[in-house]
């Protein structure tokens, strides 16, 4: 392996944004370190389009009339013993997998993404590339274990003590974060960021981020009812979903003062920056990038799975306010605003939970990893004990 020009491959899915976030997060990192052999692989797309298509389908409908669909599967998966169950989601993309390694003969697999087909290729064959894992959220589920992967990176000390309970050595997880974009470790002069956005000062600013999936099902309601009753101004960001930024739309000539609808914002760290409360779903880059900015924070209905764990994770650290009906939510929203010690004691919380430079700490840790990896390598004869 040629350690300053080395072949990464980093593989994740589509199943939310984070997942692929993480994978350009540390894309960029190799990029900007003169890498020129790196690639992002959304293996399920590319092995099985259609299939892949329905799950990530089915997925999204979980944020609506699908909740309890993705609770038994989420859970479901993570207790899962069947052994042949498992050795099908072991398969899953194997093939395109062993075609890729072929083609790139790669130094370096990183997964975003729990993708056992990964660490599975090395068990089947013996070909030892070292294999990492970067896990995107601040729960643990089990996918995300296998033998055969060389180092874990995790947001948390507690999320490494999960996961040295389950029989991993203690060297093979290092608590490095979840990489987020550079933006949010800047400085901004936050008198141009109102300008920009058309926000003004003299009125505290609640941002909600609506989701591209539109999982604020009553967001108009939701805001119109903070505008009649607050004198709050209120930004929201809608991201792709034109559905619900038009359906806002007779609101802005209402309060043009005091409501600012957004699309996609390509720097959501300055909003998060102007903000007094956000109000958001529980995924771990967002909540992520709040424990940069130290936002304060309110989570809105979690779905159970890797959201709901997340929601109860930040809640029980004081670094958020969860709340699972629109009533709770207003009265939240105001009594926080109305809260200064309480809002400083989530932005403390919070900014205690960040870790600076992560994608840097996970690119380091794997060059010196991978380097030790391939001068150990040995023959392949036994199926290793987890953690070994």
């Amino acid at each position: 392996m040629d350690k300053r020009n080395p072949k990464i491959i980093i593989l994740t899915a589509s199943y939310g944004n984070g997942h692929l976030q993480v994978a350009n997060s540390l894309y960029h990192e190799c990029v900007k370190r003169g890498f020129k052999n790196v690639n992002i692989c959304n293996l399920y797309s590319e092995s099985h389009p259609f299939f892949s298509e329905l799950t990530e389908n089915l997925y999204k409908k979980s944020f609506t009339f699908g909740k309890q669909f993705y609770k038994l599967f989420y859970y479901g998966t993570n207790r899962i013993q069947s052994k042949k169950l498992l050795r099908w989601y072991y398969n899953y993309g194997f093939k395109r997998l062993t075609y890729l390694i072929q083609i790139e003969k790669p130094d370096i697999l990183i997964n975003t993404f729990p993708i056992n087909a990964v660490p599975e290729f090395r068990r089947r064959t013996g070909k030892v590339i070292p294999t990492f894992n970067v896990i995107t959220d601040y729960c643990l589920h089990r996918l995300w274990l296998h033998d055969d992967i060389d180092r874990y990176y995790v947001s948390t000390d507690q999320l490494k003590s999960k996961i040295l309970s389950e029989g991993v050595f203690h060297s093979k997880v290092v608590v490095s974060g979840i990489p987020i974009r550079p933006a949010f470790s800047e400085v901004k002069d936050k008198r141009l960021l109102y300008r920009k956005y058309g926000l003004t000062t003299d009125k505290e600013i609640i941002l909600i981020l609506g989701g591209a999936q539109g999982v604020f099902s009553k967001m108009k309601e939701i805001c119109e009812t903070l505008l009649q009753n607050t004198n709050h101004q209120i930004a929201v960001v809608c991201g792709k979903n034109l559905t619900l930024r038009n359906d806002l739309a007779p609101l802005v000539s209402k309060y043009s003062e005091r409501f600012r609808p957004f699309g996609y914002v390509e720097r959501i760290d300055e909003l998060y920056r102007l903000a007094s409360v956000m109000v958001t779903k529980p995924g771990g880059i967002t909540l992520t990038e709040a424990t940069a900015i130290g936002t304060p924070v309110i989570l809105y209905k979690p779905v159970p799975g890797q959201e709901r764990e997340n929601a109860l994770f930040f809640t029980h650290e004081g670094a958020a306010i969860t709340v699972h009906n629109q009533d709770d939510l207003f009265d939240s929203i105001v009594t926080l605003l109305r809260n200064k010690e309480r809002q400083m004691s989530i932005n403390s919380s919070l900014k205690r939970l960040h870790l600076q430079n992560s994608q840097q700490i996970i690119i380091d840790d794997i060059l010196e990893e991978s380097e030790k990896v391939f001068h150990s390598m040995v023959p392949m004869t036994n199926k290793k004990k987890l953690g070994s």
